[in-house]
């Protein structure tokens, strides 16, 4: 059997895993140089998706790990790395979040095989929604993207209200997301593993859209100088204070990135 059709038959539904990360997805406004980036950072390979126009799966070693779509300019959005939570009604996540003070930016709309939907929450941070079948089984997908997540926002423990009535964490629901306390933060848990974190500090009102509240994609890599140089050299920048350890890293369009050893996850 090949590496695809075992992927296939690993593809589970968002219900099963509601309130978690399933998905990550950049908004780019030229593919071909976001492509040229991510391959040469990440070592990522790219094939087209039947969502939509614009858009490309990024693959790790065969598995679709992150989505590419050429649609900031066309959509007026900005240029951003985005998580995405799986729900078990989209419609019902657009209610809850709107009825708690967010806003709903896109959707819900049918992207087959689910439907999704772009929201920011009460301090600003962008998010998205998915409900129906995952691009790939979501252990599969958390081992090979690897992605780890921390909202930068006003006010932790507020922020955890918000988004566990809106994603439903700490319920009965199958696989629902387990939240902790670890001193100023908000640690947030799927079958024991930290899969985001959640930290207090961003100012909303700060002119440095990287000081205002936000989530930071992190992805786990082998060698994060390698990374590094990588960027620099295909055009991208790298935020003060990186180590051999971790990476703030921006690519050509501006969109922001963390690139962590996996030694250290």
């Amino acid at each position: 059997m090949n590496r695809d059709a075992t992927l296939r038959s690993d593809v589970i539904s968002s219900h099963a895993v509601v309130g978690a990360p399933c998905w990550v997805s950049l908004t780019a406004r030229d593919q071909q140089a976001a492509e040229d980036f991510y391959r040469a950072v990440l070592g990522w390979r790219f094939r087209e998706a039947r969502l939509m126009d614009r858009f490309r799966i990024a693959y790790a070693e065969g598995v679709p790990v992150a989505g590419i779509a050429a649609v900031a300019s066309m959509w007026q959005m900005a240029v951003a790395w985005t998580p995405y939570f799986a729900v078990d009604s989209a419609d019902e996540a657009v209610a809850r979040g709107q009825e708690r003070g967010g806003t709903t930016a896109v959707g819900p709309i049918g992207f087959p095989p689910g439907r999704a939907a772009l929201l920011a929450d009460r301090d600003g941070a962008v998010f998205g929604i998915w409900e129906g079948q995952l691009v790939a089984g979501w252990e599969t997908w958390r081992r090979a993207a690897p992605a780890f997540l921390r909202l930068h926002t006003r006010n932790a423990f507020d922020a955890a209200m918000f988004y566990g009535e809106v994603l439903e964490w700490a319920t009965s629901e199958p696989g629902c997301i387990e939240v902790h306390y670890d001193g100023d933060e908000v640690v947030l848990r799927s079958d024991g593993d930290v899969v985001a974190r959640i930290h207090s500090g961003a100012v909303e009102a700060a002119p440095d859209p990287t000081v205002r509240p936000h989530w930071q994609v992190h992805f786990a890599v082998d060698d994060v100088d390698a990374c590094v140089s990588a960027a620099l050299a295909h055009g991208g920048r790298v935020q003060e204070g990186a180590s051999s350890q971790e990476a703030v890293l921006r690519d050509p369009d501006g969109a922001q990135f963390t690139v962590a050893s996996r030694k250290e996850r």
